[in-house]
């Protein structure tokens, strides 16, 4: 069993009472880690140690960020069979997306050594005769980064990386549902040699996250937030920042839609619907919700797609080698399950899965999904999928794809390449694939979505506007004259 504390300015520390959690296996039930259950004070003293280390480290040059950066990123690779291990045993991951996992976080941290670079101004003409005017990005302050379970390497690692590289120290409140796993993250950048107090990680009881998540964003050393998780928690962390007048980047839900048009390649289309329907068991925020197909082809890819997803298999990863894992937890069945029930009753037709009577849900997919079904609208982040038959051209696709509060990813599959262009640029998400899965990303990408899913942009360039602030210079050269 893991045992953890808590990791301010540099230190291993209990919480300040004493207090711990536990983490059980999803499917076992027995008490995999048991982690120090961060109080507000623990909170406070993690936003302090951050604002402590924040003068020291935002005037650290680009290259010294930069070898720390790459140093950090091998220090990650290294501890690959550790953060696999506390993935399966914490999330039911399968090895395969830990491994995945580890690779991109990795190479998230190479993307933004390069990053410390880029960090750019300009200059600006001035009507005032002598006066050199600029714009210049600088370091905003301590980040608090919020990460979840799900992806719990790549975005525990994504909501520290582009912030560190900026120059800014920070606060990683990990997931309750994956403290080991973010205690890791926190490890490697340490033992990259961050300094005291520039990567902090704090782990609490799901009963205490409201008030530490509260004290974090409200203490007067933070600066930034950064979120990713569900909508509703979401908007909860962006009202609380917004009362402090903190800048808040979101990434929320999803509902992402997949457009088949009457030209798609079928097998193409099933072989990436799969996928982005049932990795990680379509618990990825990018995960394919909704199949949006057009009518004229929907018997002849509703029969393809069953028969692919009846080759999958999930199983409880510590003792299966099986493609798909666990449900995160009995919670996620349960509402799974009730969204299974209720399209059937209303006329859904199942082509393959169904309800589950265990965290081990086999891949889902219900044909004749319609707007009265919970499934149509609500988001399932789990392996069950919706295929939507819509009758009518292109702006039906794109009604039917348009037609619900998220806006994340989407993907469009068309013969015709224009055609596809044509649909997905209709289509309102942050991230549209044409020809290509809706589970998608890569470090330099401005990675976010629009409407429910949220706002900001992580990735490259993007990543550098949320973590600094562009400030206007003037240097005024020879007399000025002055009106009065």
């Amino acid at each position: 069993m893991n045992e953890l504390k808590l990791l301010i300015g540099g230190a291993a520390r209990a919480a300040e009472n004493g207090a711990t959690f536990d983490r059980a296996n999803p499917a076992g039930g027995d008490v995999v880690t048991r982690a120090a259950a961060a109080q507000m004070a623990d909170a406070a003293a993690a936003a302090e140690a951050a604002g402590a280390a924040f003068e020291a480290w935002s005037q650290t040059g680009p290259g010294e960020r930069r070898r720390k950066l790459l140093a950090a990123a091998d220090a990650l690779e290294a501890r690959a069979a550790d953060l696999t291990t506390a993935m399966i045993e914490e999330t039911g991951a399968t090895a395969a997306w830990a491994g995945f996992n580890v690779h991109v976080a990795a190479g998230m941290l190479r993307e933004a050594a390069g990053l410390t670079t880029q960090i750019q101004g300009a200059t600006i003409p001035s009507d005032v005769p002598g006066n050199l005017a600029l714009s210049k990005r600088v370091p905003c302050g301590p980040v608090l980064g919020i990460a979840p379970w799900n992806a719990p390497v790549i975005l525990g690692t994504r909501a520290l990386a582009t912030a560190l590289a900026c120059g800014n120290t920070v606060v990683l409140k990990a997931s309750e549902q994956c403290p080991a796993v973010h205690h890791l993250i926190g490890q490697a950048l340490t033992e990259a040699g961050m300094g005291q107090g520039v990567v902090n990680v704090v782990t609490n009881d799901p009963a205490d996250a409201a008030d530490v998540v509260r004290t974090l964003i409200e203490h007067p050393a933070i600066a930034r937030v950064n979120f990713t998780g569900s909508t509703s928690v979401g908007r909860i962390i962006g009202q609380t920042a917004a009362g402090v007048f903190k800048p808040a980047l979101l990434e929320l839900g999803g509902k992402a839609p997949f457009v088949v048009a009457d030209d798609a390649d079928l097998d193409a289309a099933v072989a990436a619907a799969a996928f982005g329907a049932f990795f990680h068991q379509g618990q990825i925020c990018m995960s394919t919700e909704r199949l949006i197909v057009a009518d004229a082809v929907a018997d002849d890819f509703a029969e393809k797609l069953a028969a692919k997803v009846k080759t999958l298999k999930a199983g409880d990863p510590r003792h299966e080698d099986t493609p798909l894992g666990t449900l995160i937890g009995e919670p996620a069945r349960c509402h799974l399950n009730e969204l299974i029930e209720d399209a059937v009753n209303k006329g859904a037709r199942l082509l393959a899965g169904g309800p589950a009577d265990s965290v081990v849900m086999q891949p889902t997919v219900l044909d004749h999904v319609t707007p009265e079904m919970r499934l149509y609208t609500e988001e399932s982040f789990g392996p069950v999928v919706a295929m939507i038959r819509v009758a009518g051209g292109d702006e039906a696709l794109v009604a039917s794809a348009n037609d619900t509060e998220y806006g994340l990813s989407a993907a469009v599959f068309s013969g015709d390449g224009a055609r596809g262009m044509a649909i997905a640029d209709r289509i309102r998400s942050g991230i549209c694939h044409i020809n290509g899965p809706t589970v998608h990303d890569e470090p330099q990408m401005p990675f976010g979505g629009v409407k429910a899913s949220g706002y900001g942009r992580f990735g490259g360039q993007a990543g550098i506007a949320e973590f600094t602030d562009l400030r206007w210079m003037t240097l005024q050269s020879g007399d000025r004259h002055y009106p009065i």
